[in-house]
C-alpha cells in the first residue's frame, strides 16, 4: 500500500489540500519496507489525488476549509491539566465563557490521562448533563467511550462524539450515534488509559496509526454513519512515546489520504512540557501554540486546545503573516 504525504507548494501554485488553505505540488510516497520518494502531484492518479484534494465539507456547522478550535471543558476531578476545576455547572458555565472564540467545546466526564481509572456511565452522565445543559446553544461534543453517555449527551445537545477508543470500547457506541445524526471524532489509541504507556510499540507509528483509523472509519460506515460526519484523530498521547507524538506531528499530513477532516489533541501533553522544560500542564501554552501552528501548516482543520484565547490569537497571526492562502472569517 501506498500512503501519501502532501508537501507544501514551494511557489504559491499546486492544488488546495483538502480544499482548504495549504497548497502541495509534491507528494512523498510511503511504503513500508521502502525508502520513500518524492514526486510532483502531477504523477499522481486520479484516485490517489482525489482523496487529497477533495473540499471537506463542514462538520457539525463548522467550516473545514479553515482552521478550527475546540475547546477543553473537562468536568472530571483528576484530568491532568484541569482536574476538579470545572466540576461545578457554574464554573463550567465561567470557563465556556472564557473560551468564547471556540468553535466547539468539548465536555468531558471522564479522565483518559494515562493511568486513569474507569469510572461508570451513570457517574460520567451525573457530571457532564448539567454542564451541556446549562450550555445549551453552544456548540458541544461529549469526550466519552460509552454509548450510554453518548446518547445522554446528544439528546441534552451535543452534537459531536469524541471517542478516543475510536468505537472499540462500547460495542454498542457506533449504532447509538449512527442512531442519534450526531458527528463523529474517530481517535486512535493503543491500549486503554491504565496500561497505555506502559510500553507502546509500533513498526511504523504513523503507517500502523493510518490503517487502524482507516479500518475504524470503514466500521462506522458499515454501521450507518455517513463520511461527511466522520472526523480522525491520531490521538498523540494515548499509547505513544515521545518519538512516536513527534513523528506524528511531522508526519501528520498523511492521514489528509483518509479523505476525511483531522483533528489533533494535543495541548499540554507531557511530551511538550519534556521537551519545553514546563513540568507543570498550566505553563505548557507556549508549546501548544508551537505545535498547533506546525499542524496548521500541514492543513490540520481542527484543534482542540485548553487555552482557546491564546491559540485563537496565533492562528489570527499566522493568518497575515504566514502560508495561509484560504477564506477570510472573523
Amino acid at each position: 500500500m501506498r500512503y501519501l504525504r502532501p508537501l507544501p507548494a514551494t511557489i504559491s501554485d499546486g492544488p488546495r489540500l483538502a480544499g482548504g488553505w495549504m497548497r502541495f505540488d509534491r507528494v512523498e510516497i510511503c511504503e513500508r519496507d521502502r525508502r520513500p520518494v518524492i514526486v510532483p502531484v502531477g504523477d499522481l492518479p486520479d484516485a490517489e489525488l482525489t482523496p487529497l484534494i477533495a473540499p471537506r465539507p463542514p462538520l457539525c456547522g463548522i467550516p473545514m476549509d479553515r482552521p478550527s478550535i475546540m475547546g477543553i471543558l473537562n468536568v472530571t476531578p483528576d484530568s491532568f491539566s484541569d482536574g476538579g476545576l470545572f466540576v461545578h455547572p457554574d464554573a463550567a458555565r465561567t470557563q465556556a465563557d472564557a473560551m468564547s472564540r471556540a468553535d466547539i467545546l468539548d465536555i468531558g466526564g471522564e479522565s483518559t490521562r494515562p493511568g486513569a481509572a474507569e469510572v461508570s456511565a451513570a457517574v460520567e452522565i451525573e457530571r457532564v448533563h448539567p454542564v451541556i445543559a446549562a450550555l445549551r446553544g453552544r456548540a458541544l461534543s461529549i469526550d466519552t467511550r460509552k454509548a450510554p453517555v453518548a446518547q445522554a449527551a446528544v439528546a441534552a445537545g451535543a452534537v459531536l462524539v469524541n471517542d478516543v477508543s475510536a468505537m472499540i470500547f462500547d460495542a454498542d457506541m457506533a449504532a447509538t450515534i449512527a442512531a442519534s445524526g450526531a458527528a463523529v471524532c474517530l481517535m486512535h489509541a493503543q491500549g486503554a488509559p491504565e496500561t497505555m504507556q506502559d510500553d507502546p510499540r509500533y513498526a511504523d507509528v504513523a503507517l500502523d496509526v493510518y490503517d487502524a483509523l482507516a479500518s475504524r472509519v470503514d466500521a462506522a460506515v458499515a454501521a450507518g454513519i455517513p463520511r461527511d460526519r466522520i472526523m480522525v484523530d491520531p490521538g498523540i498521547g494515548f499509547g505513544k512515546t515521545q518519538d512516536h507524538n513527534l513523528d506524528l506531528l511531522r508526519r501528520i499530513a498523511l492521514f489528509h489520504g483518509l479523505g476525511l477532516p483531522i483533528l489533533l489533541g494535543a495541548s499540554r501533553k507531557r511530551f511538550i512540557g519534556a521537551i519545553g522544560s514546563a513540568p507543570q500542564a498550566a505553563d505548557r501554552m507556549p508549546g501548544t501554540l508551537a505545535v498547533t501552528l506546525a499542524a496548521v501548516a500541514q492543513g490540520v482543520q481542527m484543534h482542540r486546545v485548553h487555552d482557546v484565547t491564546a491559540v485563537a490569537q496565533g492562528i489570527a497571526l499566522w493568518r497575515e503573516v504566514g502560508g495561509y492562502d484560504g477564506p477570510v472569517w472573523n
